[in-house]
């Protein structure tokens, strides 16, 4: 399998490769993996089961994307493909280190840079990706509520019910949402669309790093509401962003109604007391 893969990134770099060190690093929860060496060059390596390739692809043409806005930090894409019942996906490797308060609000400002990317076409993506390991629908949509309340929260909802979760207010929920955002005409954005804490760092040099995206085009929001999801990235970051796109105001409802997505995929993936946490946020957004 090496093999393969190193011939894959002699092709594409055009500089011959052989990992003659190879060792296991974290993959996160969905995948395995590896820094892998020939003594001078490092590359960080995912795997996964073959069948998950897409989900790789999606991942290299979101990690491009935002790499060619110019913007904020990502590792770049080298090449992904199946080898054997693997698939795999190549990236950059990043010397991460630690923050301070000049690192988070210089990520905040070039966040806000990213956001400012945009497109003729909607909101939504060129292919279908993943949140975790849960489909995300991204079929272009013109309208955001409309895309947000169908490929987000109807989507996620389909699922829930699949599993046995119970959201006495879901279609309520569903009916508010084109009231909710009447007032907000975001412009389509390029978001990272999973940005928790777990998501963002920075370099041994200082330098602000994203990584392991669910990218699409939607409201910039999205991403700002999920950084305060799991106890909210420093007050620098924030900040930041502020000083090169300010927020709108009518966020913080919003803020809910958009995190109400990823709590609905936690219990999606995960059950437990997600259920109920989601049935308060829906309560909140309805009553607020």
């Amino acid at each position: 399998m090496w093999t393969e893969i190193d011939a894959h990134i002699t092709q594409i770099t055009g500089e011959k490769f052989h990992s003659a060190q190879r060792r296991s690093v974290g993959g996160g929860c969905i995948n395995q993996g590896y820094a892998i060496s020939n003594g001078k060059l490092t590359y960080f390596v995912k795997l996964n089961q073959a069948s998950q390739v897409t989900m790789f692809e999606a991942e290299a043409l979101g990690l491009e994307q935002i790499y060619n806005t110019g913007t904020i930090r990502v590792p770049k894409p080298i090449c992904s493909g199946i080898v054997g019942s693997f698939c795999y996906l190549v990236l950059e490797w990043l010397e991460m280190g630690s923050g301070n308060a000049k690192t988070w609000e210089e990520m905040g400002r070039k966040l806000a840079a990213m956001h400012k990317a945009t497109t003729v076409n909607g909101f939504g993506w060129d292919m279908n990706n993943t949140i975790g390991s849960t489909p995300q629908i991204n079929t272009w949509t013109s309208n955001w509520a409309d895309f947000f309340s169908k490929h987000r929260l109807g989507y996620q909802f389909q699922l829930a019910r699949r599993r046995g979760g119970r959201f006495s207010q879901a279609e309520d929920l569903l009916a508010a949402i084109s009231e909710i955002l009447a007032d907000h005409n975001p412009q389509p954005s390029l978001v990272h669309g999973d940005l928790w804490g777990g998501n963002a760092g920075c370099t041994v040099k200082g330098e602000p790093v994203i990584f392991d995206p669910a990218t699409y085009f939607g409201d910039r929001e999205v991403d700002i509401a999920m950084t305060e999801l799991f106890g909210g990235f420093p007050a620098a970051f924030y900040r930041g962003y502020n000083q090169v796109f300010p927020l709108e105001s009518g966020y913080e409802r919003r803020k809910t109604l958009y995190n109400l997505y990823h709590i609905l995929n936690h219990f999606n993936l995960f059950g437990g007391g997600y259920e109920s946490q989601a049935n308060s946020m829906i309560a909140r957004v309805l009553h607020s």
